[in-house]
């Protein structure tokens, strides 16, 4: 009895021990699997079914520390600088350029009202011209400017895009993003993706391909490309030309398919281009003020 005594202490003590060790372990294969839950492990669903996942910006590319041997070094060489010396106007001219420029793109409107009426290819090529001068990360230049003029090309890229749009309306949008749509009078009806003379399709390339295959990284590719296409649509405007900026939701994939655009280039944004149509109407609306916009510090 004296022995028993004497060693139920230690079998409490190691008893204790056993008890926290299971409890630890237990709880750590808790944590890690969660953790693999969150991360990827197991998929977590979105309850955003409008999300186009072709729009999202992959400048991070998964699983480049794997294919190291597939990327291209961009090199470390000193480029060399040039002098830089832009036109500099007296203060009166500036501030009669900047008023004539606002008022010029005070006048762009959304229309969809697009005339059949031939425009030059000249001018197409110029406004490209102008929105290939953005600035991008690293000066890598990710966009391309598919330019459709081919009536039947035209024809099955509505096809896509209207089938795509009446289930976004009926399905994927939901109830409010549709309502806020209504008083504008747009649906799932695209007519100008036929009309206009052209349709400007911009695509971001989430990475280069360099002539001997391997791949190039580009940085802010998105950020890149839309700040194109917002030189893209003051250079429409100033040649008196009208769009519509159309994000067709869920088509990107089947258009870069039919257009035969390769699997780097991930669908930004589709313009139907042309004059406005004589019967064009559109949606009378006003533009916030400075002070709503702006704030100086």
């Amino acid at each position: 009895m004296a022995l028993i005594s004497t060693l139920t202490p230690v079998f409490v003590a190691i008893l204790c021990v056993v008890i926290a060790i299971v409890f630890k372990t237990r709880r750590g294969s808790e944590y890690s699997s969660s953790e693999k839950s969150s991360s990827g492990g197991g998929k977590k669903t979105e309850n955003r079914p409008w999300v186009d996942e072709d729009l999202q910006d992959d400048t991070e590319i998964s699983g480049r520390e794997n294919e190291e041997d597939d990327w291209a070094d961009t090199g470390t060489e000193d480029l060399p600088h040039v002098p830089y010396n832009p036109c500099r106007y007296p203060e009166d001219k500036m501030l009669e350029r900047s008023k004539q420029f606002y008022t010029l793109l005070n006048e762009r409107r959304s229309v969809r009202c697009i005339s059949p009426e031939p425009v030059p290819r000249e001018v197409i090529d110029n406004v490209i011209r102008a929105a290939g001068t953005a600035p991008s990360g690293a000066h890598t230049e990710p966009w391309t400017f598919v330019v459709v003029a081919d009536a039947e090309t035209k024809h099955k890229i509505r096809e896509i895009v209207e089938e795509e749009e009446e289930i976004n309306y009926k399905q994927r949008m939901g109830d409010k993003w549709v309502h806020d749509l209504r008083r504008l009078r747009t649906n799932w009806v695209k007519e100008y993706l036929e009309t206009a003379p052209y349709l400007i399709l911009i695509f971001k390339q989430t990475y280069g391909i360099m002539a001997d295959g391997r791949k190039k990284t580009h940085y802010y590719n998105e950020i890149s490309v839309s700040i194109s296409c917002g030189l893209l649509l003051a250079a429409l405007q100033n040649v008196g030309l009208v769009t519509v900026t159309s994000t067709p939701l869920n088509c990107g994939p089947q258009l870069r398919v039919l257009l035969h655009r390769p699997a780097n280039e991930k669908l930004l944004m589709l313009l139907p281009v042309g004059y406005p149509a004589p019967d064009a109407t559109v949606p009378d609306l006003t533009r916030k003020q400075l002070e709503d916009i702006m704030v100086f510090v």
